[in-house]
């Protein structure tokens, strides 16, 4: 998501059908989608030389160079200003346009063969809202939100459908469409309203938390997002059905639930800062979604770096090494990349990053023939509930509620432990296929999903349960009894011989069962004697087993990882997974990735040094290789041979009862180990 610079679309790789229902597929064959780039101005009223400066020579040199799958330009952003001649009624286009861009960049691109996609802003246009107030979105006060349009009003009916139609009729291949479900807001206009009552039979209408029926208020509100993107959508493929249309972050971390509209592809823009763990999360949701509902997806990475809270501040340009370890936490998952670079306000392309480019291109794809098309194997599995992303979201929809596993999940990677991120509806009926289920802070369960849990653990399943209140949910299945409200503030823990500091909220319990055992100690202070308490606990459930974290561990990670905090997380879990399929030591700098790749095993490798996560370091260009690393795979044969790639490396392999051993001399960035 962007405020006030943007991005990008696609990628696109095949994947395994899933046993449940998914959106109704497209009858044509999608074109191949897996590296791009994307540039935008989101041009504005005062931009009157658009056109003037494009070169046929600059684009053919920089597409040449490059060798992208596709290119997505600008036609609309948030101002709601058309950076070229649109003949739509309702749109408002730059005072002067010396040279139509789309024309311009369809007919180079197309004379290459790239693909052209398009970035267009959505519900969020200012220019559209100038001219007809009244298709606004209203605020609960009355007042009109000028930036936000109704998704009930004549906008989707008088603007969007056709300047979508004619952004098709240009010959353009696709379109990513922007300030979309982040954007969308609680909208209590008349026609809002009238289908509300009519809906819910209700007659009061809720206009703060506070009031009965909020919640069923922001229901019908995410439901008519849903409503209108499956009108436009289906509209435009009625119009031109190879027109190919995502609407950015729809069906992500922002919107984890089903697919129920003829998207054609899932694409959302990473967080400009600490990417590399950014893209690890939110990968992993779209991969789950896309794997699901055979939809190709892809994540894009901003070329620089940029923070928006809690002021809007814009640093270097990130460097080639930098952009490559965001690219490869994606497409090791099975995802397609882009990276965003600015487009000049004359609507001509930047060729100062050139050479970065060119650089990123050749990483892509040479690791393409290992990576695309891969699926997951299942091993650990994350639980990332959409009713506690809905419980508890600000917005409808948005990832505000990421904080509470993305410290836990990265500590997990940190700890070279392959996992998963997963909705209810990804897991439901196949919680059996994971060895081990993380449910970390996840407050909010849906009664029936939380019964399928524990059945799972009866079973032979092993639930870890991390954080305050969802320990409390499952205070009875456990054996405590939770004590006073939780608490917050430091708390020294001595684990395996280790003291860890906790900062996050604590839920203070009292083991009721006998069957329940406690693990750890806490203490006085840092360096003083043990206190009375439990920080975790361990229960035989079933055939399978409860462990429980009485503490909220996310943010602490997320802010410090801490590589004490980060051992203690993983004492917890390899205990659970006896028996794991891939197994790496040697530095605490990789992230693992199980895949399933053209029938073959494939163990990605990612090299996660340097400093992404610090918030003082814009960008930096050396990331050390990381060497003698130890990769141990459980496989019911010995293999022919295992072959480090793109490096083209056969490593000799050690087979012992049923463990391929191998030693990863080196890794650079980004190696995959293809078991053969």
């Amino acid at each position: 998501m962007k405020v006030t610079l943007f991005i990008v679309v696609l990628s696109l790789l095949p994947i395994h059908l899933s046993a449940q229902s998914p959106a109704r597929a497209r009858k044509h064959p999608a074109p191949k989608r897996y590296f791009g780039l994307h540039f935008d101005f989101h041009a504005g009223r005062n931009d009157s030389l658009i056109g003037r400066n494009l070169s046929e020579r600059g684009l053919d040199s920089l597409l040449t160079a490059v060798k992208p799958d596709f290119i997505q330009i600008d036609c609309k952003g948030h101002p709601g200003v058309s950076s070229y001649p649109s003949k739509v009624a309702n749109a408002t286009v730059a005072p002067h346009v010396v040279k139509d861009p789309l024309a311009f960049y369809r007919a180079v691109t197309r004379r290459h063969g790239v693909g052209l996609y398009l970035h267009y802003s959505g519900v969020y246009d200012d220019a559209v809202l100038a001219k007809h107030p009244g298709w606004a979105a209203v605020k609960a006060d009355g007042s009109m939100n000028m930036s936000k349009a109704s998704v009930h009003g004549p906008y989707v009916d008088s603007l969007l459908i056709p300047q979508l139609n004619e952004l098709a009729d240009y010959g353009a291949d696709g379109v990513w469409v922007d300030g979309e479900c982040w954007a969308t807001v609680p909208d209590y206009s008349p026609a809002a309203l009238a289908k509300f009552r009519a809906e819910t039979g209700g007659q009061t209408v809720p206009r703060s938390t506070k009031d009965v029926g909020y919640g069923a208020f922001n229901e019908f509100a995410r439901r008519s997002f849903i409503r209108y993107i499956g009108k436009y959508v289906d509209a435009v493929h009625r119009h031109q059905p190879t027109f190919r249309i995502a609407s950015n972050w729809a069906y992500s971390s922002m919107m984890p639930e089903p697919i129920t509209t003829n998207v054609d592809y899932l694409s959302g823009d990473l967080t400009p800062s600490n990417s590399v763990n950014s893209a690890a999360l939110e990968g992993r949701v779209m991969a789950a979604q896309g794997q699901l509902y055979k939809k190709p997806w892809d994540l894009m990475s901003w070329s620089f770096w940029y923070e928006f809270n809690p002021v809007q501040r814009q640093g270097d340009q990130k460097s080639a090494v930098h952009l490559m370890q965001e690219a490869a936490e994606i497409i090791a998952l099975g995802g397609g990349f882009q990276a965003y670079y600015q487009q000049s306000r004359d609507a001509a392309l930047p060729r100062r990053e050139q050479p970065v480019m060119a650089a990123l291109s050749r990483f892509v794809r040479e690791r393409q023939p290992f990576c695309e098309g891969s699926t997951p194997i299942p091993q650990i599995a994350m639980l990332y509930a959409n009713t506690t992303v809905r419980a508890f979201n600000q917005s409808l929809f948005g990832n505000g509620q990421t904080h509470r596993i993305s410290g836990v999940l990265t500590a997990l990677l940190d700890a070279q432990l392959p996992v998963e991120v997963l909705a209810e509806h990804h897991l439901r009926g196949r919680l059996s296929q994971y060895p081990v289920i993380v449910v970390s802070q996840q407050d909010s369960l849906d009664p029936a999903f939380r019964r399928e849990l524990l059945d799972y653990a009866r079973q032979g399943g092993h639930l870890l349960l991390i954080g305050a209140k969802t320990t409390r949910l499952f205070a009875d299945e456990l054996g405590v009894v939770p004590m006073q409200e939780s608490s917050a503030g430091p708390k020294w823990v001595l684990n395996n011989g280790a003291s860890i500091v906790l900062t996050g909220p604590f839920q203070p319990v009292r083991i009721s069962s006998p069957d329940t055992k406690p693990i750890g100690n806490f203490m006085q202070t840092e360096a003083g004697g043990p206190v009375p308490g439990v920080i975790a606990t361990e229960t035989q459930f079933g055939k399978g087993k409860l462990t429980a974290i009485y503490a909220d561990l996310s943010r602490d990670y997320d802010k410090h990882q801490s590589s004490r905090l980060r051992d203690f997380i993983a004492s917890f879990t390899r205990p659970l997974l006896p028996n794991p399929v891939v197994e790496v030591n040697g530095s605490h700098l990789v992230h693992v990735v199980l895949n399933r790749q053209r029938d073959r095993l494939a163990v990605n490798l990612i090299n996660t040094g340097g400093r992404h996560a610090d918030p003082q370091v814009f960008t930096y260009d050396e990331v050390p290789p990381l060497t003698n690393l130890t990769v141990r795979l459980r496989l019911d044969k010995k293999p022919k041979r295992i072959v480090q790639q793109p490096e083209n490396k056969v490593l000799p392999v050690r087979y012992e009862k049923g463990v391929a051993t191998v030693t990863v001399p080196q890794l650079a960035l980004h190696s995959v180990l293809v078991v053969e």
